[in-house]
């Protein structure tokens, strides 16, 4: 009984061993994925414009859909207002790393915290055309 015991305790400790390693890689991971500095706003799917983090500014989007006013102060993006019906979208907070996103689904529009050094998706080779 003691035995199974001493080999219970092992196995526990070489789960949190190892899921300790794999919060460190992903940590390591993150952290190498470059300083993001530049904010993509789409409406429709269309790229509406591209913006620099490291510049304070506010940007109003109106149109058909509704109005939006986005936010970027101190590397930090926020949705400051949007008269869509569930406000869903000034409730996600702000972002600031790469690849983070902030959506407005009822007005059709993403901001996305995307790196300088990316491929634009117009840029990127089509696989099909290879």
């Amino acid at each position: 009984m003691l035995k199974k015991r001493k080999k219970d305790l092992i196995f526990i400790f070489s789960i949190l061993i190892f899921a300790v390693f794999l919060l460190l890689i992903q940590r390591v991971y993150g952290n190498a994925q470059g300083e993001a500095d530049m904010v993509k706003i789409t409406v429709d799917q269309k790229l509406y414009g591209t913006y620099d983090l490291n510049k304070n500014q506010t940007i109003t989007i109106q149109n058909d859909l509704g109005i939006n006013t986005i936010q970027i102060q101190n590397k930090d993006v926020w949705m400051e207002e949007a008269d869509c019906p569930d406000g869903y979208c000034k409730e996600q907070g702000h972002i600031s790393k790469n690849k983070q996103t902030i959506v407005c689904l009822p007005h059709k529009l993403v901001v996305e915290i995307s790196d300088v050094s990316e491929k634009s998706e117009s840029d990127s080779v089509d696989i099909i055309a290879n």
